[in-house]
């Protein structure tokens, strides 16, 4: 290209695509950044320099000239859209499209947490009750990392697609199982797909937006998840007590048809094409069976056995096998092996599922480890809510799951405040700290006032952990793509989506686990108190503690005492989620911010030109 002219710029919020042309200290590949005199066009190549002469190499051709507002600008002038940039009716019918997807996978999560003891209740198994979330989980958490790259290959759009369908396929397991194992596979299946709606949806908004833009445009689809977490615990409530919580589940399956059908419809192809809301001219020099034979498979299956043997122990420990079994080091231990694999592979890769160098970033870190720990708190709170009322109360499972409105509203909130907050202001770092701190009050309320007379005031009180957790997630999303470069961004997405799946998985087993060995200790003691026979003591001991709705068949003293078993019980699990926050809120004070400046143009490639000649 005549006239071109290596820089060596820094990336940041209004060149999401400029990465730093010198080769970093144990790097594999080398980039250049050219800039066209005659054109406002930057060229990036990046090259292996892992030794293979046969590892392919990427261009992308991006253009500087305007940010995405001044194009918004321009085409609501000219009723013309930019060749270079995503247009406003694109983001508008991209964001519109995907919040039905949101929407239903949303609202499956709050009505499984509305129905969860009568699921597994009658099935007799309300021990169990636990895998019903945490089959999902470990299922996202095995296949998060792949959406990512898969995208990179197959379009954003087929993967979408493919994850609407396979979260279907489960949807309908579950509400035709007629086992536990049958509805637990269903969850596993629905985990698979819901993995893929998710990250996918961020990255796409990442991809047709500037950093500073994402947190405003991302409210939107916090609306809408919100409405389906509000939703969906009511109405997943109502349908068990009116046609059974089946309908809740197969009732699904139909709108994430539709969903399918409008996706394909109004999708764009291209959407991969943009990077940071600038288009990228697509590499044609490699062929998609090129990049798929570079794609990390081998690491992707040895990180999803690494969690599943780590996570493994903290579901079965305590309910499945007791925590003094020689089968839960072993997990351990094989986990940590698994692991040691996992990273010699990532090193080796020339396409890394997970690129380690993330980890090198204090901010990534910590960014990543503020929202694990503040949403293991949260799942654990949106676990105990239904149990508390149902046994405190004995209410129907359609108030049970209504108890969940505040939290979910208070999520709401939060996430279109800081959408609103980063977009004037450009800052991050303080809605952080709010968030946690926000969070830690609403759990140590609980510990003050639930205690098994909760008025409609004091039910008020899980609002400021859903606010808290509604700030979190859109300001460390902002947080994390500051400070990691463009072409790691997918990957980091893919990253904290599944460091947040890991999170639940162990928010729900910690909090699961301290709820029912203080209900069992609670159960024997109480009974034991009553002076009862021996062998009807036994028989209420076993049926409370496996079915939630046995409480109302109760009276006197015997109910008192079940009921009192249970508020206690559900105590301590807030105590989880207080601990899990308390640590969120001391580690956000670590965390450092790059004030994001206001969308502007970069300064012209003819004079940057100039100025190095």
């Amino acid at each position: 290209m005549a006239g071109q002219t290596t820089l060596a710029a820094e990336p940041d919020e209004r060149s999401p695509l400029l990465v730093n042309q010198q080769a970093q200290p144990g790097s594999s590949a080398t980039s250049t950044t050219s800039i066209s005199k005659n054109s406002d066009t930057v060229v990036h190549v990046r090259e292996s320099s892992s030794g293979d002469s046969n590892a392919p190499s990427y261009t992308d051709s991006v253009s500087t000239d305007t940010s995405l507002l001044r194009d918004i600008e321009s085409e609501a002038a000219t009723g013309q859209p930019s060749k270079d940039h995503a247009s406003f009716g694109t983001l508008a019918r991209v964001v519109l499209v995907l919040m039905i997807g949101v929407f239903v996978s949303n609202a499956d999560g709050s009505l499984m947490l509305a129905t969860h003891p009568v699921i597994a209740s009658e099935f007799n198994d309300l021990e169990s009750s636990s895998w019903l979330f945490a089959g999902f989980v470990l299922a996202s958490a095995a296949t998060q990392t792949m959406y990512g790259k898969l995208s990179d290959i197959y379009g954003r759009k087929n993967l979408i697609l493919v994850s609407y369908i396979i979260f279907a396929l489960g949807c309908a397991l579950v509400g035709v199982g007629q086992s536990m194992f049958q509805v637990i596979l269903g969850r596993v299946i629905s985990g698979a797909g819901g993995s893929g709606m998710t990250a996918l949806v961020s990255i796409l908004i990442s991809d047709l937006l500037p950093i500073r833009d994402v947190a405003s445009w991302r409210a939107y689809i916090n609306i809408a998840a919100t409405t389906g977490r509000s939703l969906g615990g009511p109405a997943g409530g109502w349908l068990a007590d009116v046609i059974g919580w089946r309908w809740s589940f197969i009732g699904q399956v139909p709108l994430m048809l539709i969903a399918v059908a409008l996706c394909q419809i109004y999708l764009p192809s291209n959407a991969e094409q943009f990077k940071g809301g600038k288009r990228v001219e697509p590499d044609h020099s490699v062929s998609s069976w090129e990049r798929l034979k570079s794609v990390d498979f081998l690491g992707s299956l040895l990180l999803a056995l690494t969690l599943l043997t780590l996570l493994m122990p903290m579901e079965i420990g305590g309910s499945k096998v007791p925590w003094s079994s020689p089968i839960i080091p072993a997990l351990f231990g094989v986990g940590v092996i698994l692991f040691f694999f996992f990273l010699r592979t990532e090193r080796r890769a020339i396409e890394p599922v997970v690129p380690l160098e993330i980890f090198s970033i204090r901010d990534a870190n910590l960014s990543i480890f503020v929202q694990m720990t503040q949403l293991a708190a949260q799942l654990g709170l949106m676990f105990s809510v239904p149990l508390y009322f149902k046994a405190s109360a004995s209410v129907s499972n359609t108030e049970a799951g209504a108890h969940l409105f505040p939290a979910v509203a208070g999520n709401a909130i939060g996430g279109i405040i800081a959408g609103i907050y980063i977009k004037r202001t450009g800052r991050y770092r303080n809605l952080i700290i709010l968030a946690a701190f926000s969070a830690s009050l609403s759990y140590f309320s609980l510990l003050v006032s639930w205690h098994g007379h909760t008025n409609w005031f004091q039910s008020l009180y899980i609002a400021p952990g859903g606010f808290g957790s509604g700030l979190i997630q859109s300001a460390v999303f902002v947080s994390l793509q500051v400070v990691v470069k463009p072409h790691h961004m997918a990957p980091a997405i893919s990253l904290l989506y599944l460091s947040g799946t890991c999170a639940m998985i162990l928010g729900l087993a910690c909090v699961s686990t301290v709820m029912h060995e203080f209900l069992k200790s609670g159960l024997e003691s109480n009974l034991a108190a009553l002076a009862l026979d021996p062998a009807d003591r036994a028989e209420i001991f076993q049926n409370a503690l496996s079915n939630i709705e046995y409480i109302s068949t109760l009276a006197g003293d015997v109910k008192t005492a079940v009921v009192r078993a249970y508020v206690d019980s559900l105590w301590w699990s807030h105590t989880v989620s207080l601990a899990f926050s308390s640590v969120a809120l001391f580690a956000s004070f670590f965390i450092g911010e790059k004030p994001l400046g206001k969308s502007e143009p970069l300064p012209q490639a003819e004079q940057l030109s100039e100025e190095e000649s």
